[in-house]
Formats: structure tokens, C-alpha cells, sequence
């Protein structure tokens, strides 16, 4: 074994770290563990069917209980195509039919105006 630092084989034990053996550097005394494994991500196949999912209408927590992949991490997913795609290019023409809310249209049949029957 070799330090990746100054390329010297003379090595000692220093301890676990996280469950990994931790090795010391005689000459540069710098610390280093002797296998890095990178971590873990998820299949282009797990993201293309979560984003999928999404798209069809599934909600986020759905997903994550669906598909075992955290909800906060199908939401940077989606973000992360979001800003791929292209803006939308702004229409200038007006629609004929417009939307009305129901609740305004409640609110403003009521009696009272405030809380409590009280104005």
C-alpha cells in the first residue's frame, strides 16, 4: 500500500473511521482510508421512472413510498430537467373562456364579511 499523498510505503494502522480502517503516513503523517468507495446513486432507470410517475400525475410523497427514492430527491431531479428545458415562448393572444373560483364567489355571498359573526 502506498500514501496517495507522497507515495511512500511506509504505512501504519491509525484507527476506524465510519467502519473503515484509517492509515497514517510515516513521512507526512497525513491520514487516509485504503479503500474509497464512492457513493451510492440511483439507476437512470429508478430517476426515468420516478420523473415518469410524476408526470402522470403521481404525487411526490406517493412516489417515494411507490418507489423507496426520497421525495426531496425526485423534487432536485425534477428541477435539475426543469432548467434543461427551453423557455416558453410568450403568447400574445387572449382566451375566449375565462376560469371564475368558487370560493370567491362563496365569500362574497356570505352575510357576515369577518369571523365570529362580528364585523
Amino acid at each position: 500500500m502506498q500514501c496517495p499523498y507522497c507515495d511512500s510505503t511506509e504505512i501504519r494502522k491509525n484507527g476506524k473511521r465510519r467502519g473503515k480502517q484509517n492509515h497514517i503516513c510515516v513521512n507526512c503523517g497525513r491520514q487516509f482510508i485504503d479503500v474509497y468507495s464512492p457513493p451510492k446513486g440511483y439507476s437512470d432507470e429508478i430517476k426515468q421512472e420516478c420523473l415518469r410517475s410524476y408526470v402522470n400525475g403521481m404525487g411526490f410523497r406517493a412516489i417515494e413510498r411507490d418507489k423507496g427514492v426520497h421525495h426531496t430527491t425526485v423534487i432536485y431531479w425534477l428541477k435539475q430537467i426543469g432548467s434543461q428545458l427551453p423557455d416558453v415562448p410568450p403568447r400574445n393572444d387572449v382566451p375566449e373562456v375565462g376560469e371564475l373560483d368558487e370560493l370567491e364567489t362563496f365569500i362574497g355571498s356570505k352575510k357576515t364579511k369577518s369571523g365570529c359573526g362580528r364585523q
